[in-house]
């Protein structure tokens, strides 16, 4: 029995090594892969996507809510003083505006029922401002979902949609020699 021991605990810090590189390692590809399949979907980077209503001939991996209109937006915060300004329209019903980051982590959502929603996303390691949201990494996806449970629905959505807005702008710093 004791000679089996060595082996075993090699087996098992070696699982666990697989186990947790898995961990780190996977959010990273998942999200590199969907945001290549968001660009080969034409999914602007830095506008709103509205994509078709979600059926099952429009849905061919994972199944979204028929009840939602959702409106997608990549963003790319690399650019030195690179900043997105986000702004949802205002929805009668339930809608909301979640941030995802290239690890796939949700790390912000607001909701807006009745009222436009606008805020600033602004890179890793930014001061947090007022108004503005801090992206743990460069790049993402900005998702808007409203409640549109019928064609009607989805249609008012859409034309609502029409008034969404993500948008990058350069900060400019400034000058340290000028006051």
């Amino acid at each position: 029995m004791r000679r089996w021991l060595g082996p075993l605990a090699v087996l098992l810090v070696c699982a666990a090594g697989v186990h947790l590189a898995a961990l780190q390692l996977a959010p990273g590809f998942i999200m590199s892969r969907a945001m290549a399949a968001l660009a080969d979907k034409r999914v602007v980077l830095h506008g709103f996507t509205a994509p078709l209503r979600v059926s099952p001939q429009t849905q061919n991996v994972v199944r979204s809510s028929p009840d939602l209109y959702y409106a997608l937006c990549r963003y790319d915060l690399d650019d030195p003083g690179a900043q997105v300004t986000v702004r949802m329209e205002g929805w009668p019903d339930y809608q909301s505006l979640s941030f995802f980051d290239a690890r796939t982590d949700n790390f912000a959502t607001l909701r807006g029922t009745g009222q436009d929603v606008a805020v600033r996303l602004l890179p890793p390691g930014s001061t947090p401002e007022e108004g503005a949201i801090v992206s743990p990494t460069p790049k993402g996806v900005i998702l808007i979902r409203r409640l549109a449970p019928d064609a009607a629905r989805f249609a008012a959505a859409t034309e609502t949609g029409k008034g969404d807005r993500c948008g990058l702008e350069h900060k400019v710093a400034a000058d340290p020699g000028q006051g």
